[in-house]
């Protein structure tokens, strides 16, 4: 590993950033008021709000801070509760650099290990990746606050107000414009199926829970879904010493394909969002109407396992404790389990956030803006949230929340009304750059009076008077 890379790709980088006048004066008008208000305050600090964040001070919009739940080192997913062995993304794919080569994860990875390790290299491991980010927060000198918790959003006035929880105790914070870069989970929460609601938390898990797989030793284990998440967990458990672990899995068969893979080049990123109602929910439905099929490698870490076992066409129909066993019925009768384990994915609904508790009715889904086609309707594109050209949600009725065009949702949850921009790899940066564009219009339209004055008033002369002897030549009038 070569000591020095890292420290002469971060002086390559400065001189980048110089011959790019990163990062420009901030522009931005500032508002008067009684307390401070930040013009935008991004929280959820994992790859989505650092490159939203890098975005809009490339915009020369300063005056941001980011917030995070998680401490340093353990925002978003790749070192919590995502168990795959590599990125299911190919190397190459650049990630959150909005163009700049010395910032990428091969810039990065090359430095340490060189050209040829770069080579060598297959896909990127998960934990390395989060290593990355956190340079890359580093290295762009990112306002990040770790340890807050957002409890309430309750508009005021021309901003919004965020009431949070950090450890010394609750704080008031304030901004003109709010980012939720909240990743998977971003606008609901865990899908948990009603039938696990009323059992004991000690016998079933989320896939996004914090797991104790250790626990899992010598123990009959239920996998229910058939996602990535869900053969990763079941790789866990297995890896943890498992006696056997079940797939159970609605469908006849596998999917074979990721359609999402087939998207990712600049026509579909540029253009979905303006594609029209029918052809984004039409676009949409084909992503995902046949499923996702997990990855390769995640199938390969199970199947070879003889404690392994796919059940096919096998829905879960009722699940009971009998004495201390949890007994999963399915079409093939009742099947007896220690614990079970959901890759049942996420649920878009803004009424599970807390924080938008208070006016979760009034935004937009797309239920309430597009009427699905018979042979297209697919209740999940429903709950997504109906968006407008920089993210921001709408209101379901107008005029009954207009404060809704402040708050930015930068998650999976836009994946419809934005395709996948805010929340994958492949193409996070073309997501941050539409935000930012779209933040830096907004404000400059807000206070266009301001600037106009600035530009009546504008004071740096060009010629200083002495280009001329006797000063500058004028047209003696007649």
């Amino acid at each position: 590993m070569n000591k020095n890379g890292l420290k002469e790709l971060e002086q390559r980088l400065a001189h980048d950033f110089a011959c790019l006048n990163y990062p420009p004066a901030n522009w931005v008008k500032p508002r008067t008021g009684e307390t401070p208000a930040y013009d935008v305050l991004i929280y959820g600090a994992g790859m989505c709000g650092l490159v939203a964040a890098f975005a809009l001070r490339r915009e020369g919009i300063a005056n941001i801070a980011l917030i995070d739940r998680n401490e340093e080192g353990l925002e978003g997913p790749w070192v919590t509760y995502a168990r795959m062995e590599t990125l299911r993304s190919p190397k190459h794919l650049t990630g959150p650099v909005l163009g700049l080569p010395s910032l990428t994860f091969r810039a990065w990875y090359e430095a340490q290990h060189g050209e040829a390790g770069w080579q060598a290299l297959g896909k990127i491991p998960r934990p390395m990746w989060q290593d990355y980010l956190r340079w890359y927060r580093r290295v762009l000198a990112l306002p990040v606050e770790n340890g807050v918790t957002v409890e309430r959003i309750v508009p005021e006035g021309d901003r919004l107000r965020l009431d949070v929880a950090r450890e010394q105790g609750g704080a008031r914070l304030y901004a003109r414009k709010i980012v939720m870069a909240t990743g998977r989970e971003g606008l609901g929460g865990p899908g948990v199926p009603e039938l696990f609601l009323r059992l004991p938390r000690s016998v079933w898990a989320h896939t996004a829970d914090d797991i104790d797989f250790e626990a899992l030793r010598g123990k009959r284990v239920a996998v229910i879904g058939s996602g990535a998440s869900a053969f990763d967990n079941a790789a866990a458990a297995l890896g943890a010493g498992a006696a056997n672990v079940v797939m159970l899995v609605r469908g006849p068969d596998l999917p074979r394909f990721n359609r999402f893979k087939g998207v990712v080049y600049g026509g579909f990123l540029h253009g979905h969002a303006h594609a029209g109602d029918a052809w984004r929910w039409h676009s949409l439905y084909q992503l995902m109407a046949d499923r996702v099929a997990p990855p390769r490698e995640s199938v390969l870490r199970v199947t070879r396992d003889r404690r392994f076992r796919l059940a096919l066409g096998c829905p879960v129909e009722t699940a009971a404790m009998e004495r201390s066993t949890l007994v999963l019925g399915t079409p093939s009768g009742p099947m007896p389990f220690d614990f079970a384990i959901l890759g049942t994915g996420f649920a878009i609904d803004p009424r599970l956030r807390p924080e938008l508790g208070e006016f979760a009715e009034h935004i937009a889904l797309w239920r309430d803006r597009f009427p699905a086609p018979a042979d297209e309707n697919l209740e999940e594109l429903g709950s997504f949230p109906y968006l407008g050209a920089g993210f921001e949600f709408t209101e379901r009725m107008p005029g009954s929340a207009p404060f809704l065009a402040n708050l930015h949702c930068f998650n999976y949850a836009a994946t419809l009304s934005h395709g996948p921009v805010a929340g994958d790899i492949p193409a996070v940066d073309h997501g941050a750059a539409r935000l930012a564009a779209a933040i830096a219009r907004t404000f400059y339209l807000e206070d266009r009076a301001l600037h106009g004055h600035d530009l009546a008033h504008y004071t740096d002369a060009e010629l200083l008077g002495d280009e001329w002897p006797g000063g500058l030549p004028t047209k003696t009038p007649g």
